[in-house]
């Protein structure tokens, strides 16, 4: 985001326009990067380092500096052994560096960035992982777990988020006033501090998108200086914080949609021809932004999975969401070690990867008339039981027979067909609606002599293998899709359970679209096999290989899948209209007997202040597009171009970090709006030195064939230049700011417990906090 054109002293129109001349001092390039250095150049021009040019002093920005960082981190580190018991979310993030520090597998849907912080702290602390942080409330204490040490880092680093948002605006060329505020919005901010002090991955994603910001900025900063040390230092450094955000958490692109906005802007300004770029030159720009702000962020995000696989060695909990060809490729697999080649004639029991269920079947029928008045075929029910059950055996018998005494392995594509041993009849599945799905069609059995006789082809079924094609069909390690062989359905079940006629167990149906992910199931066991079978004698079984892209890919796949299937209601979610408004948070822990309680909650005062300075900034905008259009120039070019470009990148920031989340539909909590709130506390300050930090000014106006006259107009003063309507504006805010942290502290901190009328007191909203009678 250029402010080329603010460069200009003089601006001239043609055609009858006019040219105006600034009376008193030059205009100078103030977008989001405008620094001090231009100010010490002004005052040096005018032979003065006094009066609104002079030199700014470092000294009071390098006090403010330290001295936010201290309130930071006593406000971070304050009681951080309190609750000594796990913390809502900590179960599973707590669990996770266990997990790491044991060498389990185990499965999430975040990128193992932020975690693995977690497993090396607990690494530096000596801790082993044996406490897998199963439920809320568990002790710390009689666990022996290090919990402060795995809070400090999520702490540290939401200590470090806020002397960056300080440094940000410092950069930015905003004065002292306007650093304090968006710092101090940060800095007091309940919910900040309460979800970045426990062991949870927010902090490590706000702290990186807060630093992609703050060396953005630098980096543009050396535009001028372009292909220099210090640019490409700021270029690697802004790719590298892009991505830990990445890293740690998907909605981290949403920072590379913020950066990736600027430098689209920033290459479009740099393609005008007056800017003196050959193609070549431009070319080279273009190449080293891809370089630094894309190659470098991705093969950063690489590297985390590779130490992810490379640590996690050992078969785990997250085996299940693997094909088996990755698990083989862990230490101690049940799988691979459990896995038998399954032969024609064997009895088994088939299971549903997705849901677990048993294939199943009993004597009672479908009814005659469903409830919408569909008839049904009135066959023997086949259903999906979740427990193991002699109605869950079947045997795989050939399509063609052949001499018992000869065993034959079950290949991928044979055609099959399955046994119910309970009730001596066939699978079958025919052209008649399920019950549930009335395009999907319905399972049901068939005696011998009809499924030998006339509905011998409805009681094919192929097997197709999933993965290795050419290895035979195994128990546990072969998944496959069981296709109806005229048809070309698959067998497939979902856990809605069926009415009462169906006891309640899952309804099994034959899937029109075969490429459905959910269509996959597995043979379990093999039932009464002979202890003698020479299938069971086995040599140790070695553990395979698989190249890294392939496991990445895999896991990749798994992890959006199951990310975009969090669609389930939560006691504690909310929509995105709620969290600038701070209607309603989350409950994270709670003691009967000390009345304590941890509930997740922003600075009511900060969050309401911050949602509307972005509606003002918003009619600001709107404003000063408006009278331009009717030919009224209320700002001067400096003001406009830091409004536009600096500011204007800050509200960027925020709605992109925002308005997306309108667009999921997953399970969304408070805690998903942190990152836009930091860029609201930017907007926030800038705001700020814009409404106090201006002054009127008169400037000369000559129209073409007329006389002089002046015009007054609303310029900045120099970024040293602090008004007394600024310190006020700043001190006021931060005082209201205050104020209601401190109120609001007791939920934050889980002490000290509230009296009933307490917990009235702070249900401001309606929230729906303990202990409230």
């Amino acid at each position: 985001m250029s402010g080329e054109s603010s460069q200009l002293g003089v601006r001239q129109r043609t055609g009858g326009g006019a040219t105006r001349k600034r009376s008193k001092s030059p205009a100078v390039s103030t977008s989001h990067n405008t620094d001090n250095e231009t100010h010490a150049k002004i005052a040096k021009q005018k032979g003065t380092g006094t009066g609104p040019y002079k030199q700014p002093s470092e000294k009071g920005y390098r006090v403010a500096l330290a001295l936010v960082t201290i309130v930071a981190f006593i406000t971070r580190f304050w009681k951080i052994n309190h609750p000594d018991q796990v913390v809502f979310d900590e179960v599973h993030f707590g669990k996770f560096a266990s997990y790491y520090l044991q060498g389990t597998y185990f499965f999430d849907v975040h990128p193992p960035f932020g975690k693995l912080l977690f497993a090396f702290m607990g690494w530096l602390v000596g801790y082993d992982g044996h406490f897998l942080f199963d439920n809320i409330g568990d002790s710390y204490i009689d666990n022996k777990v290090p919990y402060v040490a795995f809070r400090a880092m999520p702490a540290l680093l939401s200590t470090l988020t806020v002397p960056v948002v300080y440094l940000t605006m410092w950069e930015s060329g905003y004065s002292l006033p306007a650093c304090l505020t968006a710092a101090g919005l940060i800095l007091f901010d309940n919910g900040q501090i309460g979800q970045t002090r426990l062991i949870l991955l927010d902090s490590t994603l706000i702290f990186s998108m807060a630093c992609s910001i703050l060396c953005y900025i630098r980096f543009y900063k050396q535009r001028h200086n372009a292909f220099g040390r210090k640019w490409w230092k700021w270029l690697l450094l802004t790719g590298v914080s892009l991505s830990c955000v990445i890293s740690t958490k998907y909605v981290g692109v949403f920072t590379f949609v913020t950066i990736g906005a600027a430098v689209a802007i920033d290459l479009w300004n740099m393609l005008d021809y007056r800017r003196g770029l050959s193609l070549q030159q431009f070319g080279m720009h273009f190449a080293a932004r891809a370089f630094g702000l894309i190659v470098i962020p991705f093969f950063f995000y690489l590297f985390w999975f590779q130490v992810h696989f490379t640590v996690l060695y050992r078969s785990g909990p997250g085996d299940d969401f693997m094909t088996p060809e990755f698990q083989e490729t862990l230490a101690d697999n049940a799988m691979a070690e459990k896995s038998v080649e399954v032969f024609y004639n064997d009895k088994v029991t088939l299971r549903h990867k997705d849901t677990k269920a048993y294939l199943h079947s009993h004597l009672d029928r479908y009814p005659l008339r469903y409830d919408d008045g569909r008839i049904s075929s009135q066959g023997q029910q086949v259903t999906g039981y979740p427990f193991n059950d002699t109605n869950n055996h079947w045997i795989i018998v050939p399509s063609q027979p052949f001499p018992d005494s000869v065993q034959r392995p079950v290949n991928n594509n044979d055609a099959v067909k399955l046994l119910h041993v309970v009730t001596n009849t066939y699978l079958l599945s025919h052209d008649v609606a399920s019950p549930y799905h009335p395009t999907n069609q319905e399972f049901t059995t068939v005696s011998k002599e009809d499924a030998d006789g006339p509905r011998y082809n409805e009681t094919l079924f192929e097997v197709r293998i999933e993965g290795k094609r050419k290895q035979g069909l195994r128990t546990m390690s072969s998944l496959f899709k069981f296709v109806h062989h005229p048809s070309k359905v698959a067998m497939w079940t979902h856990t809605k359970p069926l009415p009462d006629w169906g006891y309640k167990q899952q309804e099994i149906n034959g899937n029109k679209n075969l490429q459905q992910k959910s269509n996959i199931w597995f043979i379990e066991s093999i039932i009464d096999i002979d202890p003698e079978d020479k299938r069971l004698s086995k040599e140790p079984k070695k553990i395979k290989t698989l190249p890294f892209f392939k496991k990445y890919f895999e896991l990749q796949r798994a992890m959006f899948h199951h990310n975009n299937a969090l669609t389930s209601s939560h006691p504690y979610a909310s929509q995105p209209i709620q969290w600038p408004f701070l209607m309603r948070g989350v409950s994270f822990w709670t003691k009967n007997d000390t009345r304590e309680q941890i509930y997740f909650l922003g600075n009511v005062a900060g969050w309401w202040i911050a949602s509307s300075i972005l509606a003002v900034f918003a009619g600001i905008v709107g404003a000063d597009q408006l009278t331009q259009r009717r030919g009224i120039d209320a700002l001067d070019s400096r003001t406009r171009s830091r409004l536009y470009n600096s500011t204007g990148f800050f509200w960027l920031a925020w709605a992109a970090h925002y308005f997306p989340f309108f667009l999921m539909g997953r399970q969304l909590f408070l805690h998903h709006y942190l990152p836009a709130h930091l860029a609201s506390a930017l907007v926030t300050g800038a705001l700020v030195e814009f409404v106090f930090g201006v002054e009127a000014e008169e400037e000369e106006v000559v129209m073409a064939g007329q006389e002089r006259k002046k015009e007054r107009k609303w310029v900045p003063r120099a970024c040293s230049e602090s008004t007394l309507g600024s310190w006020i504006a700043c001190a006021t805010i931060i005082g209201i700011v205050v104020a209601s942290f401190v109120f609001y502290a007791p939920l934050t901190y889980g002490s000290p417990g509230l009296s009933v009328e307490g917990v009235l007191r702070r249900k401001w909203l309606g929230y729906d906090l303990h202990f409230a009678k």
